[in-house]
């Protein structure tokens, strides 16, 4: 029997352990490099087959914009497809956006995945990242489902392995337009910053060893966000959030274009996934958002696709 519904589907966030600007392409597009980790702060939809090829989405939370990434997904999906079928998309959103934690995308990838299943397509995981690539750059990361080294525009993925780390995220008021960040002057961009440069064919055993060798130096805090100053001097309360982690855990680091910013706490059992980091109650402004998180070895439902 066919799937009707699906129901409590998660949509983690991520953080990015660094990124760095290493060069520019001809369309403007910023070539980057990056570690994209999975956390375990995430939307929750509810998806329902239709049998009209009508797409609607329903939001459980805060308003979103009438024609969002969840609906574009959809859209793709079908269009791609020659699928008849629709579906009503509820979305719960617990994810703040304007953050850089990659909600809006990470809603987009999870659409993906569960209408593969709803409508039977059985899409393998490479086709289903190529038709999320035009949605956003960062949706193949979440298709793909586990922690990576990224580069290109954030299509290029290679899986590592990732250590379990607890996270404490603050995010102000302000959500930040990624396009402002990414123009700013006081961005960085340092071709001399690229770290894998060549393809990993080229020489597979010393590739690994370098990877295998920065990952650790990743998770130890290796790195910097090159959009962090041009963050900051949109929105001061980032650098006001960053000397407040730095003074607690000792690092802080912006994620993505901003503006949440996060510190690492600690690893293994450490309290994670709690609504609110008690370390940081009553040092933060009115409105902030704060919250303990823990990194996710992989996605939900990567098993989604093959």
């Amino acid at each position: 029997m066919a799937l009707r519904a699906l129901y409590e589907l998660p949509a983690p966030a991520k953080l990015n352990a660094f990124l760095h600007l290493v060069g520019r392409r001809a369309d403007g597009y910023h070539l980057l490099e990056s570690v994209f980790v999975l956390i375990d702060w995430a939307d929750v939809m509810h998806i329902e087959r239709r049998d009209d090829g009508v797409l609607r989405r329903h939001d459980l939370g805060p308003a979103l914009p009438a024609d969002d990434l969840c609906l574009r997904a959809a859209r793709a999906l079908q269009q791609a497809s020659g699928c008849g079928l629709g579906a009503d998309l509820h979305l719960d959103k617990r994810v703040p956006w304007g953050a850089g934690l990659g909600g809006g995308s990470s809603d987009a990838a999870t659409t993906l995945l569960a209408l593969n299943q709803l409508w039977g397509l059985r899409w393998p995981r490479e086709r289903l990242a190529a038709l999320a690539l035009p949605l956003g750059a960062d949706v193949p990361f979440f298709i793909q489902g586990r922690p990576a080294f990224v580069q290109g525009v954030g299509e290029e993925l290679t899986p590592i392995a990732w250590p379990e780390t607890v996270y404490d995220v603050v995010k102000p008021p302000p959500a930040l337009p990624t396009p402002a960040v990414f123009s700013h002057p006081a961005r960085l961009i340092d071709p001399g910053a690229a770290i894998l440069a060549g393809s990993p064919a080229s020489d597979p055993v010393d590739h690994l060893e370098k990877r295998m060798g920065l990952v650790q130096g990743w998770h130890q805090g290796a790195g910097t966000n090159h959009l962090q100053p041009a963050a900051e001097q949109l929105c001061p309360e980032v650098a006001q959030a960053a000397h407040l982690l730095q003074a607690l855990h000792g690092n802080s680091r912006m994620t993505g274009s901003g503006s949440a910013v996060f510190a690492k706490v600690g690893s293994g059992d450490g309290a994670g996934g709690a609504p609110v980091a008690t370390s940081l109650q009553g040092l933060v402004p009115a409105g902030w958002v704060i919250r303990r998180c823990r990194s996710l070895p992989q996605h939900p439902l990567v098993d989604w696709a093959v």
